[in-house]
């Protein structure tokens, strides 16, 4: 049964916003018609209707919002997905969502989380003010769109022309000082909380607070955005890919620059990766307290835990030795133990390192996540089949390492998907592995 239902205006939107799930190892299918909505709803985890109401007036986008959302039920998520600048009838399709979610669903309290900014395309919000590259939308192209010209730069302006939703907004310092903090300004009295954001690390400190909120108070939440955040929301009021347990991946980070720590940093905030630290002047560190900390971490519901070097200068060849090699140990420990899904590594000598302490031949490539970034699998040894992924220390801006464990984490959920057939049998094909997962097809094989 989907848990996700996303209601774009136009295909590309609808696509794009379906992939930002498929990423996140959900399967996800986009239609044109409301409906297809009853044929694929129990055949998919997210699904994404495009009602191609962008050009519509907007009571004729409203009506066909509403008739979307009014066959669509039982979903945990509705997520009405916007243009990155906010063209089209984003007032009163939000308005269908709403009308149809209190008419069918009375009682229990129902608000809008907007959050339209999308950082790695250059929307972001801040002040309340949509930017495009930085630029207020009143002073890009789409004030002058032919279609669609969007007039306001703040976004409770654009939801305001057509919507008498009550809107509060929630400033970037508050988002900044954390999940918290938003969760307070999430329980204002208002019907729309409109969220400023810059960064992939402000959408999951919203969506985390939004997730407790939920969980306390009971609110079910709408998602309007143009993409990025619904999948972050989706991700931490626990959706998972039917049939599956979360994935955990595991990182054994050699590299202790500051380019490297800021790409950990990253995965902190937006991934919740939880790292045991390797002290570079231990003379004697312990690979078994190491990975009794990852274990712990584990215990918690942390789905992405790894091993990095502490900030310190690292010149004695010996000293950097002795942290190959327990960096190596701690590998060979910690994956029989957590038997996570998928492994990532980062720095070539600690690749190397860890691929002879797990007893695996080789690697087989499936993929380049990104330049010098690439994915695949171990061959080989008591590990045969786990999903592995290197990168240099070095390589790539401070989203690089929470691409390439995501990649990874896409790669653990998809590892057994099938779709469904038309008749509702499961079907081995189209398979989501770019390479079969040697391990599974052997239990194929078996079975």
């Amino acid at each position: 049964m989907a848990q996700v239902l996303v209601v774009a205006d136009d295909l590309t939107g609808s696509n794009a916003t379906g992939a930002l799930f498929a990423r996140r190892g959900l399967r996800a299918v986009t239609v044109g018609d409301p409906a297809q909505v009853p044929r694929y709803a129990d055949r998919v985890d997210v699904l994404v209707v495009n009602t191609a109401s962008r050009h519509l007036p907007g009571e004729d986008g409203y009506a066909a919002v509403r008739a979307v959302a009014d066959a669509a039920d039982a979903v945990s998520l509705v997520v009405k997905r916007v243009d990155t600048t906010l063209r089209g009838n984003p007032g009163r399709e939000l308005d269908a969502v709403i009308d149809s979610l209190t008419t069918r669903h009375p009682g229990g309290p129902v608000k809008v989380l907007a959050v339209p900014a999308f950082p790695d395309a250059g929307r972001t919000t801040v002040g309340g003010l949509h930017l495009v590259d930085g630029v207020p939308l009143n002073r890009t192209a789409v004030a002058r769109d032919p279609f669609d010209p969007v007039r306001h730069s703040r976004v409770a302006a654009v939801l305001g022309e057509q919507s008498a939703l009550t809107v509060r907004e929630i400033p970037l310092d508050v988002v900044e000082d954390g999940p918290e903090a938003v969760a307070t300004a999430l329980r204002a009295p208002a019907e729309v909380l409109v969220c400023d954001a810059t960064g992939n690390e402000h959408l999951r400190t919203v969506a985390v607070a939004a997730a407790r909120v939920a969980a306390e108070d009971g609110v079910r939440w709408v998602s309007l955005d143009s993409g990025p955040f619904g999948a972050a929301l989706a991700t931490e009021l626990g959706i998972r890919p039917t049939g599956s347990t979360p994935p955990r991946v595991l990182a054994v980070v050699g590299s202790a620059t500051d380019h490297t720590r800021e790409q950990l940093a990253r995965t902190e905030t937006t991934l919740g990766a939880r790292y045991v630290p390797l002290d570079p002047a231990d003379p004697a560190p312990s690979p078994e307290r190491i990975v009794r900390e990852l274990c712990a971490a584990s215990d918690t519901g942390a789905l992405v835990l790894g091993v990095r070097v502490a900030p310190g200068a690292v010149h004695d060849p010996a000293a950097a030795t002795r942290i190959l090699r327990c960096l190596s140990q701690v590998a060979a420990l910690a994956v029989p133990r957590l038997r996570p899904g998928g492994l990532y590594v980062s720095g070539g000598d600690v690749a190397a390192a860890v691929t002879s302490a797990l007893g695996a031949d080789g690697f087989a490539i499936a993929s380049e996540v990104l330049p010098l970034a690439v994915a695949g699998h171990l061959v080989g040894g008591p590990h045969d089949g786990l999903y592995f992924a290197t990168k240099g220390g070095l390589i790539g801006g401070p989203d690089a390492t929470v691409a390439c464990l995501e990649h990874l984490r896409a790669l653990c959920t998809r590892r057994t998907a099938a779709w469904p057939s038309g008749d509702g049998r499961r079907s081995g094909t189209p398979r989501f592995d770019p390479v079969p997962h040697p391990a599974h097809q052997r239990k194929e094989a078996s079975s």
